[in-house]
């Protein structure tokens, strides 16, 4: 076979080499030791926290090493791409804080290696796929899909390995005439790579993850280019991975199966390979066994869920470093005030069989991450999410900035911070009461009579004065306990229960739901400062609806 006639036949338009490509892209000047990695997602429109694993992974490793992380959009496969998508994509990974130092933008391209979608590429794939056919590793199959059909019905029948390779490989050594015959006629044609590999043999293979694997040769002759001229993910990531000098990969584990290819087309194209990275699945329990994250039964694997169920950016960061690294939570009570981005991450303390999502847990850290935030900060997310989620009241909160700043204020700061919100959507029933439109009563404990109730809340309008510090305003409060026969003291209290019909800590909550409708709100002698006469009002209207 004359394989650079071959060549010349399948791409008469490619004048560029190999050497011409490779200095169009040299080699990054970056420090020694400098990560260069990469997000590669395809447009196909559901972003899932999968894909934020890995940009985390990838971002840690490439900034905390001075090196670089590019966003390349794999668009390969025109079938599964959705309108709109790059874009979308672009903007969640934005949103959840993945910063990149070139690759796509909704702008456009920005680095010196792009393009960085795919199939604006395919001058470049084509250039070493004629290499390739020069160098007799691909050539070119004129298989029709019912001929593929057949063949795989036949392996399938006789409990085969299904694939090309072998006496099914049909094309492998047609002769030139053949395709040339083929090429005259206009039949469509794929590019396949010869392998030369053989399933009798394995080799060893350090991850970064998985630690050292037995690899079974790959015997397959793979597609290289579809018959529209588009490389399969296979050839495409090869290639722009060595040209975009990208030292390491981060992946799902499901690519495992493709890595004996993946090797041998590295080593075929005298390329360099880079470290990779196989990272486990997401998992959760499910009963008392554990499974995949799945986007037809779990809401949470889309990104867009954390964004609506209101968790802080911050807080799912937080989170997925203490699944990702196990560390990481010793770091934290050791630096309860660096930002987590300090942490030193290692990909080599992944667990190699997936993490373990835990929603309770997530809940927990953004209760801790929204705790340590100034009441400014908190004012500032949460209006951001409910201009897009809770319109009406983001309104009336912005129309009400210096009181919904004091309220969010309270028990903020300090060692032991209240931890009243997780989310977002805490903040409306949290707070809401002070609004009326808002205001809602949970009604008073149905264990003390009416009479008794408003007995309290009359004797306390008696007495209250706005002047008042926290301690004398509490004082009064047990005043009025002791004057209705309840206990003042907790101790006593505690100590004998049945001696008293009920505690300060009941003719609080009296006040309580009085003036909040809530059996839980922040400090009560600080919302009544803050609601000023309609405290007072509204203790009045209780009374009267007794």
């Amino acid at each position: 076979m004359d394989t650079m006639k071959l060549a010349q036949l399948l791409f008469p338009n490619v004048t560029d080499t190999p050497e011409i490509l490779e200095a169009r892209f040299p080699a990054r000047d970056l420090p020694e030791g400098a990560i260069v990695s990469r997000m590669a997602p395809s447009p196909t429109g559901f972003i899932h926290l999968g894909n934020l694993v890995q940009g985390l992974i990838s971002e840690r490793m490439t900034h905390q090493s001075g090196g670089v992380l590019f966003l390349r959009i794999e668009d390969t496969d025109a079938k599964r791409e959705v309108e709109g998508a790059v874009e979308i994509l672009i903007d969640a990974l934005k949103y959840y804080g993945i910063e990149f130092d070139e690759g796509a933008t909704k702008e456009g391209d920005k680095g010196n290696y792009g393009p960085y979608h795919q199939r604006q590429r395919a001058p470049i794939y084509h250039v070493f796929a004629k290499k390739l056919v020069e160098e007799g590793h691909a050539y070119p199959c004129f298989c029709t899909e019912a001929e593929l059909s057949a063949m795989r019905e036949e392996q399938e029948a006789g409990k085969e390995t299904t694939g090309y390779y072998g006496k099914y490989a049909i094309w492998r050594d047609r002769s030139i005439e053949d395709i040339e015959a083929q090429l005259n006629a206009g039949n469509p044609w794929v590019l396949r790579f010869r392998s030369e590999g053989n399933i009798e043999n394995q080799f060893k293979f350090d991850d970064l993850v998985k630690g050292k694997l037995t690899i079974t040769e790959n015997n397959i002759d793979h597609v290289l280019l579809k018959s529209d001229g588009i490389p399969t993910y296979h050839f495409a990531h090869a290639v722009d991975d060595h040209l975009m000098h990208t030292t390491h990969v981060v992946r799902g584990d499901e690519w495992l199966p493709s890595l004996p290819f993946h090797i041998q087309l590295f080593k075929t194209l005298g390329f360099k390979l880079p470290k990779y990275v196989h990272i486990g699945p997401l998992m959760k329990m499910d009963g008392n066994s554990k499974r995949k994250l799945s986007k037809r039964k779990d809401p949470e694997l889309a990104m867009t869920y954390y964004k609506a169920a209101g968790f802080p950016v911050k807080a799912l960061y937080e989170y997925l470093m203490t699944v990702l690294n196990s560390n990481f939570e010793d770091w934290r009570r050791a630096n309860p005030d660096l930002p987590a981005e300090e942490f030193k991450f290692s990909p080599k303390k992944l667990n190699p069989a997936g993490a373990l999502f835990d929603y309770a847990k997530l809940t927990d850290v953004s209760k801790n991450v929204i705790a340590k935030m100034t009441a400014d900060e908190v004012y500032a997310l949460f209006v951001e999410w409910a201009k897009e989620f809770d319109p009406e009241f983001a309104a009336t909160v912005e129309e009400n900035k210096e009181l919904t700043t004091a309220v969010l204020s309270i028990g903020r700061g300090g060692k032991k911070p209240r931890k009243d919100l997780a989310v977002w959507p805490d903040v409306k029933p949290y707070m809401g009461f002070f609004f009326d439109k808002y205001f809602t009563s949970e009604g008073f404990d149905e264990k003390f009579d009416k009479a008794t109730i408003r007995t309290a809340l009359e004797k306390f309008l008696a007495v209250y004065d706005a002047a008042d510090d926290a301690t004398q305003w509490f004082d009064k409060v047990k005043a009025v306990t002791d004057e209705i026969g309840f206990a003042s003291d907790m101790k006593a209290y505690k100590a004998d229960p049945e001696a008293f019909p009920g505690s300060v800590a009941d003719v609080s909550n009296f006040l309580r739901v009085a003036i909040t409708g809530k059996t839980n709100s922040p400090d009560l002698y600080t919302v009544m400062q803050l609601l000023g006469t309609k405290a007072l009002e509204r203790i009045g209207t209780a009374m009267e609806n007794l």
